[in-house]
């Protein structure tokens, strides 16, 4: 599981991708605590018939920090950016966790970049889904960590992450993108993400969704992803049993699967 790192120089400073394959793009939004190298599987899964690209978010990985003070919308005009710099057109936009409110927040700015959602994990920004109380304990547990090397707190996330035993490798991979995170692009990342209410642009999705969730999802749990389903006109949803909340990595191939199958009946 490999694929080249290339930049390209946008207005907000460089972003960082990944590129794979060829066919309709699919570009992929990922979560906090990472970068796009939680993507390689499906760099190498699902290229025979997309053309996939896997951002670092401002910020993260080879990504310049975004402005300050970052905004949910300015994320998503990052996305634009690396959408019309590398000439995609309308892109189906595939988003973890963060990366799910992400596609939501391009769809409210740049409606006419995205050709259909596909919501991971999703939540409409921690603000739109969760207790007060619990999006103001994330936040305090993100500052107090990112004062603390990553090798201290990195396995204290991992339960939240996956529900079942993953292989070594898929430990190795997620240990790896934390142990490279960068403390101001993070913190950054996460207050921008606190601070966001999309559920404003639920009612208003016109473009084909899938929301995808797993039943064992402690961090986005299942009524996060029931109030996506039943706010986005004509959504679909599917809940994948005993699985957590990074989806792709826990189960790849049930991930390639749901992925491919909506993708195939959006025109």
């Amino acid at each position: 599981m490999t694929a080249d790192v290339s930049v390209l120089h946008a207005a907000g400073g460089r972003l960082a991708y990944r590129r794979s394959g060829a066919g309709p793009p699919l570009l992929l939004l990922h979560g906090g605590w990472s970068d796009g190298r939680d993507w390689l599987p499906q760099l190498d899964s699902l290229s025979d018939e997309f053309d996939v690209i896997a951002w670092d978010a401002p910020g993260c990985g080879g990504s310049d920090d975004p402005a300050r003070p970052a905004t949910i919308a300015g994320y998503a005009d990052a996305v634009a950016d690396l959408v019309l710099g590398l000439g995609l057109g309308a892109a189906h936009l595939c988003g973890l966790s963060f990366g799910g409110g992400l596609a939501l927040a391009v769809y409210r700015e740049h409606p006419e970049l995205v050709r259909s959602l596909v919501l991971v994990s999703a939540y409409a920004g921690w603000r739109g889904s969760l207790p007060p109380e619990e999006v103001a304990a994330r936040l305090q547990r993100v500052r107090a960590e990112l004062g603390r090397p990553p090798a201290e707190w990195i396995d204290g996330y991992l339960p939240g992450f996956f529900a079942r035993r993953v292989p070594a490798e898929t430990l190795a991979l997620v240990r790896s993108t934390m142990l490279d995170v960068r403390r101001e692009g993070t913190e950054a990342m996460l207050a921008a993400f606190a601070d966001a209410d999309l559920r404003d642009v639920l009612p208003t999705v016109a473009v084909p969704t899938l929301v995808l969730h797993g039943s064992a999802d402690v961090r986005a749990p299942r009524p996060v992803a029931d109030a996506l389903y039943r706010s986005i006109p004509g959504a679909r949803l599917v809940v994948l049993p005993g699985v957590g909340h990074v989806i792709n990595l826990e189960v790849p191939e049930a991930f390639d699967r749901e992925v491919r199958d909506f993708l195939r009946t959006v025109d």
